[in-house]
């Protein structure tokens, strides 16, 4: 029973998260609100962290037995997939406007533009010429180095099923922005796995 609630609620947060940035929500949303639009990155990004904290709360409660431990020479491996995350990061923050991204620079400058829009150069630079979406990779990497029970078994599967739908609803409303320039940067750069171009070629759901 727990399991099923625990789902339950990852899912739901998944699910909100995901309706309130959609571009029907945000066209919806730019139309009736004009000028105040730009104050919903920041509302968006504070409803994202204050419906996660129950959500974590409940997890975190849940205490069972771990089933599979990064230990031994496994360990090296989790340090490796760790460090590659932490990377992926950094190099992702060097290339984003954080203040843009977290909505404070929509409300300093009064404008309603979306954290990337064609009112931005579409960047290839750096860790995003080596993969379009660094951060959500980095987050499929951090969250699969953890010791492994159950429960985060569940919230682990359920998190990268979220990650890699909301990546391609990513791509769409990216290749509605910048049209024909990221679509080139889709024949150029992988989307989640470095250098699986050169392995297996260009996944069948960015051919055109």
């Amino acid at each position: 029973m727990k399991y099923l609630v625990l789902s339950t609620f990852w899912i739901i947060w998944c699910v909100i998260h995901s309706a309130m940035i959609s571009m029907t929500a945000t066209d919806y949303l730019k139309s009736r609100l004009g000028r105040g639009f730009r104050f919903y990155r920041l509302f968006y990004n504070s409803v994202a962290v204050a419906t996660l904290i129950p959500v974590l709360i409940y997890t975190y409660a849940i205490h069972d037995r771990p089933v599979f431990l990064w230990d031994g020479y496994l360990r090296v491996i989790q340090i490796l997939l760790l460090t590659a995350a932490v990377l992926l990061f950094y190099g992702g923050a060097r290339r984003f406007d954080m203040f843009r991204l977290l909505g404070i620079r929509q409300i300093q400058e009064r404008e309603v533009r979306e954290p990337i829009s064609s009112g931005n150069p579409l960047d290839m630079t750096g860790v995003l010429g080596m993969v379009r979406h660094p951060w959500y990779l980095g987050v499929i990497l951090f969250i699969w180095a953890r010791d492994m029970s159950p429960s985060v078994f569940i919230v682990n599967m359920i998190l990268t099923i979220y990650v890699v739908v909301g990546t391609l609803l990513e791509e769409r409303k990216l290749v509605f922005e910048f049209g024909d320039a990221y679509r080139e940067y889709q024949k150029r750069v992988p989307m989640l796995i470095p250098f699986s171009r050169i392995l297996w070629g260009r996944p069948r759901w960015e051919r055109s």
